[in-house]
């Protein structure tokens, strides 16, 4: 199976590149930044209607987002032009080129705020954020291309992952650096939210169930284990693992919206039993190779290597 992946060289996009590709899948890598294999803005629908004619997919996998929260709220313009506009490119080019496949990023804050928990792929919207509202769009667009047009869409609405690759300054690589420096580590909202975080491995072998699996079709699947941390306590638990002196320090929240502590976590039920998804890499695991990761970066930069 060819595979595109839109911004293949974001977090996920590498992770995902890289998992595919040692499972058999042919894939090719699109980004606005160089280093991908087609160099393309999403929201230029003649840059992308012309390397769906080029490279004929067989599948999609629809990654390419504003995904920063906060510089959704100072730039809610942008969000809704990339979220949004830039999905609907893909979506009409896949349509045109007949797409056996689309595997599209939604996100848990397409619930936004819960009222219960764990959320349920039924539970309505409640968003907050710009960043939430274009998620809520974008799959609004997505299912009308899948009903009205036949696009064969599948839909994953994936909570925290991390991994090897994030960026530096997200939730566990800041909390990992400021361990592994003996620094506190800073908390937005006292780390009172709760979430469900996983490796990103798992959340590759959800996309992978998403591309071959038929039962996928015509579904949103949530993308987690299941399991609820606090953000605190997610904060201790790297500090157990690096054996670090590093004190919790309490911030504000990081915008006005999400001042009121969050609980959300996914149940995982249809995922199971619909594709047969089972989490392969556990919190503990997941940590340790991104404090290895992190750890070997830093001695390689202080041997000048």
């Amino acid at each position: 199976m060819k595979v595109l992946i839109t911004g293949s060289e974001g977090f996920v996009g590498r992770h995902l590149r890289e998992y595919l590709s040692g499972r058999g899948f042919e894939v090719l890598g699109a980004d606005i930044s160089s280093g991908a294999d087609i160099r393309m803005d999403v929201t230029d629908f003649d840059a992308v209607m012309k390397s769906f004619e080029q490279n004929r997919f067989d599948a999609v996998v629809h990654l390419a987002a504003v995904a920063d929260i906060p510089l959704s709220m100072r730039d809610p313009y942008r969000c809704f032009k990339v979220n949004v506009y830039g999905s609907l490119n893909v979506l009409e080019a896949a349509r045109r080129m007949g797409v056996r496949r689309v595997v599209v990023f939604s996100s848990a804050n397409y619930y936004g705020a819960p009222t219960k928990t764990p959320v349920t792929e039924d539970t309505p919207p409640n968003p907050r954020t710009p960043y939430d509202y274009s998620k809520v769009a974008l799959e609004n667009v997505a299912w009308s291309y899948h009903r009205n047009h036949g696009v064969p869409i599948t839909v994953l609405r994936p909570w925290k992952a991390f991994g090897e690759y994030e960026p530096g300054e997200k939730m566990v690589p800041r909390f990992v650096k400021a361990c592994l420096a003996s620094e506190p580590i800073p908390l937005f909202n006292g780390g009172a939210d709760v979430t469900d975080p996983y490796h990103v491995d798992n959340l590759c072998h959800a996309v992978e169930l998403g591309l071959v699996k038929d039962e996928a079709v015509g579904e949103a699947f949530n993308v987690g284990t299941g399991n609820a941390l606090s953000v605190r306590e997610l904060a201790e638990k790297i500090k157990q693992l690096t054996n670090s002196s590093s004190r919790l320090e309490t911030l504000p929240p990081r915008t006005p919206a999400e001042a009121t502590p969050m609980k959300s976590i996914p149940s995982i039920t249809k995922i199971t039993t619909k594709l047969g998804y089972t989490p392969q890499v556990s919190l503990e695991q997941g940590l340790k190779r991104v404090i290895n990761f992190i750890a070997s970066k830093h001695q390689n930069s202080n041997t000048g290597r």
